[in-house]
């Protein structure tokens, strides 16, 4: 059988001018765009995002799919048994599907299970993915600070899933990223607070979008419920590279 094409879009952390010119070609003329959505009755995050960008076009479907704010793995299931099906339908009667991600699809995305399960059911499909602005990187540069240098060493947290190792991490790593917030602020100041790093930290939630909040002082927004648009960044800048490094360090460099 000889399928529609699927890719998987990045579609950036939430401001539209920050798509790729590769995404904006590929969403526009793609037959169908898929967009995941947290309930039947929510508006789909992605298509807010590109949305003024792609616009509407009448023979172009725009395919909603419900995937639950849940960690229950049969009902997370039953949810992609639905959207495999929808999306089969397309691919099998030929048409391009193109589905739209927050951010990068290799980043904690959603189409990372699509990707996985493409070829077993639909052999020899053809996928290609569409990297996108990552929050990892537009929180920093919201920030207007870097995440590492030379010799420092990052680690990328899904806090959603606990953060009880959060205080090894954070003495192990030299910059650590906590991404979707939720309700573990409490706990994540509490590690901070327990190494003595609060006010290594920073807060950003909806990083690049109109309603975006950022803090610097985490005691503020403690008892705040952040969500899958919340992030916090711990960065010690203690080991950074020579350029920026200790000047003593760097005169005995320049006498050898």
């Amino acid at each position: 059988m000889k399928y529609g094409a699927l890719y998987g879009v990045g579609v950036g952390p939430g401001a539209p001018d920050l798509l790729t010119l590769r995404a904006v070609e590929t969403l526009k003329r793609a037959d169908v765009i898929a967009l995941p959505r947290g309930s039947d009755y929510g508006a789909s995050m992605a298509w807010r995002i590109i949305e003024p960008v792609v616009g509407k076009r009448s023979d172009q479907e725009r395919l909603f799919l419900t995937f639950p704010m849940s960690k229950e793995p049969a009902r997370l299931r039953r949810a992609w048994d639905v959207a495999f099906a929808r999306i089969g339908e397309r691919l099998e009667n030929g048409r391009s599907v193109a589905f739209a991600t927050e951010g990068d699809p290799s980043l904690y995305s959603t189409f990372g299970y699509l990707h996985r399960e493409a070829q077993r059911r639909w052999p020899g499909v053809q996928v290609e993915v569409i990297p996108g602005v990552s929050s990892v990187t537009a929180v920093p540069a919201v920030l207007g600070a870097p995440l590492a240098d030379g010799m420092e060493r990052i680690a990328i947290i899904p806090a959603n899933y606990g953060v009880e190792d959060l205080v090894a991490i954070l003495n192990a790593f030299d910059t650590t990223i906590l991404m979707k917030i939720g309700s573990e602020m409490p706990k994540v100041v509490e590690a901070l607070e327990r190494t003595g790093l609060l006010h290594k930290a920073a807060y950003v939630a909806k990083a690049t979008m109109p309603e975006q909040k950022v803090a610097t002082d985490l005691r503020a927004v403690r008892t705040e419920r952040g969500d899958c648009f919340a992030m916090v960044v711990v960065a010690r800048r203690e080991r950074s590279g020579v350029l920026a490094g200790d000047v003593s360090a760097q005169a005995a460099l320049s006498e050898v």
